[in-house]
């Protein structure tokens, strides 16, 4: 069940987040560190009502931001649709290492991009590590189409490719 995430929720979240981290490191993908993600970042998306989780059985295995507030790195960007307010952000989605490759991500998606629809939103948003070469053929067989790089120097000295689609 996926459903909006509650305060309580964010230690086992960021659990989530540090293995999903220590999973990455061990295929050298250093796209998570000790400064992101952060408790007060999941804070401030369940105060925005824009933290989701998605639970099996009563525990949490995953999450995702769905936003529809733009980053100060993402408005450079020459984005296929003009309008930001038309859009949403998609931000820290984690599934449990344990739980991975059983479609939870897709699910997660799914979730994200039906909840832009229905709220009349015309696109979805992201970014990804650019030395994350499996999210980034996840997003493309999503539809999702390559842009412009960022930087996050706090994260890595490598980019981070957007992605938009379409709705």
């Amino acid at each position: 069940m996926i459903r909006r995430a509650k305060i309580s929720e964010i230690p086992d979240i960021l659990a989530i987040c540090k293995s999903c981290a220590a999973s990455m490191i061990l295929n050298g993908i250093y796209q998570w560190n000790e400064h992101y993600p952060s408790a007060t970042a999941f804070e401030n998306d369940i105060e925005r009502n824009e933290l989701y989780v998605l639970d099996e059985d009563q525990k949490v295995i995953g999450s995702i931001v769905i936003s529809t507030q733009i980053d100060e790195e993402y408005k450079p960007v020459k984005w296929l649709v003009s309008n930001s307010k038309k859009s949403v952000y998609i931000h820290r989605l984690s599934i449990d290492p344990n739980h991975q490759g059983k479609g939870h991500a897709q699910k997660l998606m799914n979730f994200a991009e039906n909840h832009a629809k229905e709220n009349g939103f015309v696109s979805v948003r992201l970014d990804t590590f650019s030395q994350n070469k499996r999210n980034q053929r996840f997003y493309e067989k999503r539809g999702y189409q390559r842009l412009e790089d960022i930087f996050y120097p706090n994260q890595s000295e490598y980019p981070f490719h957007c992605y938009e689609l379409v709705l």
